[in-house]
């Protein structure tokens, strides 16, 4: 059993109120089992644990943000620009990393992120012109009801008029959100045309442009700018220590899920 197959257990189908077997193998768990050995978990390995939850949208990640502050202190002692910063201001930082870090962490390719174009509304404002009729008497003379012969050109003026109108936005279809997944649709692997044309057959190479994740990850650029909302670092600065401290903790939270998860193999199996 692995953390991938607990979501189920948080919200079943059909529950059942007793700990009786579903299945006829003697082998398959109980309810009452899988309680104990999630417990288990979450007292051996805590922080992945809520992690993994947190992630798939379980519970609230303030536990699991908790415990990633922690281990940012003690990442953070080995980068000398965030040692020397106020102990305030470093606190300040080192909360926008874990944040950061976090949301790159929870990113899949079926998760979503708020559309860039239009800030999440769905619509954009664009300057539009519209050709609009205008009567010089303010109205069409009486003469044109009476009169035979005479078109409407006569007497109407038409004028472009410029004006700024909401529109439909096109990046994301007036959905407010862009998926996450990359153009390989989350499958990490696209048909390689140059290979599949020597040998005849399909064939599957490796996503370059996501590296076989299936998924965009989060640009650094955005971190820095959250970053420098409450410390003015500079840009060589930024990409010598904070970039790797930010990689380091996004590292640490797979680290602490695949414990987790070896953690619920091992007295699951």
């Amino acid at each position: 059993m692995n953390l991938e197959s607990i979501a189920k257990y948080f919200a079943p189908k059909s529950p059942m109120f007793s700990d009786s077997s579903r299945a006829t193998a003697t082998d398959n768990l109980t309810g009452t089992d899988v309680m104990a050995a999630l417990g288990l978990v979450n007292a051996k390995c805590g922080f992945g644990f809520d992690l993994y939850l947190a992630k798939i949208g379980i519970s609230s990640p303030e536990r699991a943000m908790e415990a990633l502050y922690g281990s940012a202190v003690e990442i953070s002692r080995h980068f000398r620009p965030v040692t020397e910063l106020d102990e305030g201001l470093r606190q300040r930082v080192l909360e926008i990393l874990c944040a950061f870090a976090y949301q790159d962490y929870a990113r899949s390719a079926a998760s979503v992120r708020k559309c860039d174009c239009c800030d999440g509304g769905g619509f954009t404002e664009a300057d539009i012109f519209t050709n609009k009729v205008q009567y010089p008497d303010g109205k069409p003379p009486k003469w044109a009801k009476i009169t035979k012969g005479v078109c409407p050109s006569y007497w109407e003026e038409w004028k472009s008029v410029r004006e700024t109108a909401r529109v439909l936005c096109s990046a994301c279809n007036g959905k407010g959100v862009i998926s996450n997944a990359c153009r390989c649709h989350g499958k990490g692997k696209v048909l390689d045309k140059k290979e599949t044309e020597m040998q005849g057959v399909p064939v599957m190479k490796v996503c370059e442009r996501c590296t076989g994740r299936g998924y965009a990850r989060l640009k650094f650029s955005n971190v820095l700018e959250g970053v420098r909302t409450e410390w003015d670092v500079k840009k060589t600065t930024a990409y010598d220590h904070i970039q790797p401290l930010f990689e380091l903790l996004v590292e640490e939270c797979h680290r602490q899920e695949g414990y987790a998860d070896s953690a619920l193999k091992s007295v699951t199996q």
